[in-house]
């Protein structure tokens, strides 16, 4: 009898520790980066939040850029997460598939090639962007944390290779886990 009531006990911790680590995997994962200017003449600021939920990544990224006031400027995820020596130490654009440049979506396009966003006459700017091509906090060749946005001067071309002519590096943040144990 004793023996009975042992294994019921621990094939209920085992299914309540199963129950628990299955919970913590449907949970949406969060990362941010926040932005700010790397030349003293330019002022940036902003923030990208990145949502896992499943088995895509949204983003949400708000920039403020006063002097690109009803401008764009491009965006874009650099492999290294280091926004050192005026943004250079970041690296090239994030590229695991080893991909051409271009647009999102398009049939020749980098994961980090997020793309152009607007700004209005305060220079203030918004996008969102979901993909199943991102993972978060997954330690794989597709995890965006510990890559950088870097904020370029000008907008992408999305054709001239390898980085569109996007102009100088003018804002960087580095994508870190807002959870512990990522």
């Amino acid at each position: 009898m004793q023996k009975i009531s042992s294994t019921i006990m621990l094939l209920s911790v085992t299914l309540f520790v199963l129950a628990c680590n299955d919970q913590q995997k449907n949970e949406p994962q969060m990362s941010t980066a926040t932005i700010k200017g790397l030349k003293p003449d330019t002022a940036v600021s902003g923030m990208a939040t990145f949502t896992k939920d499943g088995n895509k990544v949204k983003m949400n990224l708000q920039l403020t850029i006063p002097s690109k006031a009803n401008e764009s400027v491009a965006v874009h995820i650099h492999e290294n997460g280091n926004c050192g020596d005026t943004g250079m130490a970041a690296g090239g654009h994030w590229n695991p598939t080893n991909a051409l440049h271009g647009q999102w979506g398009s049939s020749n396009f980098h994961l980090g090639d997020i793309g152009n966003v607007s700004l209005d006459a305060s220079g203030n700017g918004s996008m969102e962007l979901e993909s199943d091509k991102w993972s978060l906090g997954e330690k794989s060749d597709m995890d965006i944390l510990n890559k950088t946005i870097i904020v370029h001067s000008g907008t992408d071309d999305y054709s001239s290779q390898p980085s569109g002519n996007a102009g100088g590096r003018i804002g960087c943040g580095i994508i870190v886990s807002t959870q512990t144990g990522n």
